[in-house]
């Protein structure tokens, strides 16, 4: 298993992080916002990550129009969101979350991902492995923007 993780200090309650995330995959606006690869999200299933949700994403990554679905598996208010990738993205990626822990007047954003096939992903899907890396990076950062400029 290979894990994929980026982290970034946001000058902001955790509160407010927990909330931004449940906006921008609530709005399709903040959700582009977000990331300028994203392209389209919408909850299938329940309220944004409660136990049992489905969210459909539609992203690029590596220059691909990725289309994915998220299963919530755990949530615990203004600290973590947990998530199974549903078929078949679920063959390579099963799982992600994000996690928000407080520091002295701001917060520290994980977001984490898992992928199968260990090092043979890493040397096979090399390049891929990249892009996903940097657009973890970039959702952090931008995340942070949003907040810390109340875009």
């Amino acid at each position: 298993m290979v894990i994929l993780k980026d982290s970034i200090e946001i000058r902001t309650a955790p509160e407010k992080v927990f909330s931004a995330l449940i906006r921008v995959f609530s709005s399709q606006e903040y959700f582009k916002k977000w990331h300028h690869d994203h392209v389209k999200c919408c909850w299938m299933k329940g309220e944004p990550f409660e136990v049992g949700s489905i969210l459909y994403v539609e992203e690029y990554l590596h220059g691909k129009l990725g289309k994915m679905k998220f299963l919530g598996t755990n949530l615990e208010i203004n600290r973590k969101i947990e998530y199974k990738l549903l078929f078949p993205t679920s063959i390579i990626c099963p799982k992600g979350s994000f996690i928000i822990e407080p520091k002295e007047g701001s917060s520290i954003f994980t977001a984490t991902l898992h992928f199968r096939f260990g090092r043979f992903f890493q040397k096979f899907a090399k390049s891929r492995v990249e892009a996903i890396t940097k657009h973890m990076k970039e959702e952090g950062e931008n995340l942070k923007k949003i907040l810390e400029n109340d875009i």
